[in-house]
């Protein structure tokens, strides 16, 4: 059971429609301001609140292994998490739960272990699943290229949104030449002296892509899917780490075109 407060998902709190609507948006701790003031700026005259739930606690949880028939104990204990879903992203990533803060979680997750957010990452960079504005940063990353159409995050029958029309032709046109994949390196990665976008090189010395994310000898970087199987190496301040790449799983088995 990790906690982390990165991410965007959507939650309606409510079933009664004589109810007060209640959303609750998630997301990266870094852009909470800016987030903000963006929906403050579109609410116009609408009597809508949108502040910080600072009372609340959002956790992840992930199965083990040995987890047996989790989903049942999650659901018998459901009256006790104010939010307890699957994570709508895939299911290697288990179930969102949201609790007041200072909830007993070994009470709604009997057996449970608390991991800590390094958990968490090195559980996501396995799976290939980015998350918050280091792994897509804004107005860089592509919705396609981060494999966000594969997670739930985009829609091809609502209305405008911005990029909407370069998104869906490239989706009808089947040609994605780059996507954000799960990176093993051959060594543990330097803490914190890693360039912002640094360059992954074929064996050759030409551009394979450009790392986004990682820790220790995990990490995600969006990649020529051309140059997935060659020899790769990212090159840190002149220093060159070994590197491979792999298709996750959980991809549609069409995916890796």
């Amino acid at each position: 059971c990790f906690s982390d407060l990165v991410g965007v998902t959507f939650y309606r709190l409510h079933e009664n429609p004589e109810e007060e609507p209640h959303i609750l948006l998630e997301c990266d701790s870094g852009v909470l301001d800016a987030i903000q003031k963006h929906l403050k700026l579109y609410k116009i005259r609408r009597k809508v609140n949108i502040a910080p739930c600072l009372d609340l606690s959002l956790w992840a949880v992930i199965p083990g292994e040995q987890a047996g028939d989790i989903t049942s104990s999650l659901t018998k204990r459901a009256d006790q998490a104010l939010i307890l879903t699957p994570d709508p992203r895939t299911e290697v990533m288990g179930w969102r739960l949201i609790t007041k803060k200072g909830a007993d979680l070994s009470e709604i997750i009997p057996g449970s272990h608390i991991g800590n957010t390094q958990d968490y990452h090195r559980h996501r960079y396995k799976q290939g699943i980015p998350e918050g504005i280091k792994d897509l940063p804004p107005g860089v990353a592509l919705p396609l290229e981060s494999n966000l159409a594969y997670m739930n995050g985009i829609s091809f029958t609502k209305g405008c949104y911005i990029g909407q029309e370069l998104t869906a032709r490239t989706h009808h046109m089947g040609v994605i030449r780059k996507r954000l994949l799960p990176v093993h390196f051959s060594a543990p990665l330097p803490k914190d002296s890693i360039p912002e976008g640094a360059e992954i090189l074929t064996e050759s010395g030409k551009s394979a892509g450009k790392f986004r994310a990682g820790g220790d000898e995990l990490g995600i970087a969006l990649l020529r899917l051309a140059n997935i199987n060659e020899p790769l190496c990212l090159n840190i301040g002149g220093d060159k780490v070994k590197l491979t790449a792999s298709i996750p799983q959980w991809w549609p088995k069409t995916a890796s075109k």
